[in-house]
């Protein structure tokens, strides 16, 4: 397919993503995407490798299952709704055939390593295929040195979820809630062309010292200070990795900058699932000497 039908369904997908608690119909999908409605399904199967109500109920199905994982506190009855379910029992039905667990066995046991691998193949099309639908433009800031608690998840990406539950519930026990200790992810490699033994991403939380680990394991580092080119990017982490290289290919190479011998790294300002994915909201920090 050509560039340009790319970005009429990237943004069929963002319209999809933006309205995703609304009904859906093909006619104004394809009227999107430019295409006949006669020919929508095909065209969006052959892309995507899934059919358009698949789509959304894997989108749908996604934010239920992390609302599970990640907030003990929302009901399953409040997350069924929310996914456009009529009750609970529907729901356990859908979310069973996906994943092959009840909601609460969700809940209590994920299974991630499926979960992750369910979602790799739209990931990684989304991911490498979907340009940002506006140019980015970073600002130079600088930073000061920012100690923290990190958690250090080493190996395949798809049990990144066991290791968020590990630092959620270290924070939780320390009294470090999101809207007063900031959140970052440190990101050393990409998990799309990274062996999974060697993929690493740091999880870590604004703490001064000392830092008392427990049985998570949480150690005491520094971000550090100085300059940076940071980018702030609204959208779902699926596409976060187009909008890192297009800092690397689109804007590092005409800007005069360098880079600097430190990883790049996120700071988390809106989560998904507590907003809608398009409304997530993560500063990224690319190091510059």
């Amino acid at each position: 397919m050509n560039q340009d039908l790319y970005t009429r369904f990237a943004c069929v997908l963002h319209f999809m993503d933006t309205h995703l608690d609304e009904d859906l119909p093909l006619s104004r999908l394809a009227e999107i995407a430019g295409v006949s409605r006669w020919h929508f399904q095909r065209q969006f199967a052959a892309l995507f490798g899934l059919g358009v109500y698949e789509y959304i109920q894997l989108r749908r199905l996604k934010r239920a299952a992390l609302q599970l994982a990640f907030r003990p506190g929302q009901s399953v009855l409040d997350i069924a709704l929310e996914s456009g379910y009529a009750g609970p029992e529907a729901f356990a039905r859908a979310f069973r055939r996906q994943w092959g667990q009840s909601p609460s066995g969700f809940r209590q046991s994920p299974r991630w390593h499926d979960w992750h691998y369910t979602y790799l193949p739209l990931y990684t099309l989304r991911n490498r295929h979907m340009t940002p639908l506006r140019p980015l433009q970073p600002e130079i800031v600088e930073r000061a040195a920012t100690p923290v608690a990190i958690l250090q998840h080493q190996g395949d990406p798809a049990l990144l979820g066991q290791t968020i539950r590990r630092f959620i519930a270290w924070r939780k026990r320390n009294q470090m809630p999101p809207s007063t200790h900031a959140t970052f992810n440190v990101l050393y490699n990409d998990p799309y062309t990274t062996p999974a033994a060697q993929y690493r991403i740091d999880l870590a939380v604004a703490c001064p010292p000392p830092v008392v680990g427990g049985d998570e394991g949480l150690v005491a580092d520094v971000l550090p200070g100085g300059r940076y080119a940071r980018l702030r990017y609204t959208g779902p982490d699926e596409t976060l990795g187009a909008a890192i290289r297009a800092l690397y290919v689109d804007w590092l190479p005409y800007s005069g900058e360098t880079l600097r011998d430190t990883p790049l790294w996120i700071e988390r300002v809106r989560f998904y699932p507590d907003v809608p994915e398009h409304q997530a909201i993560s500063d990224i920090y690319l190091p510059l000497v």
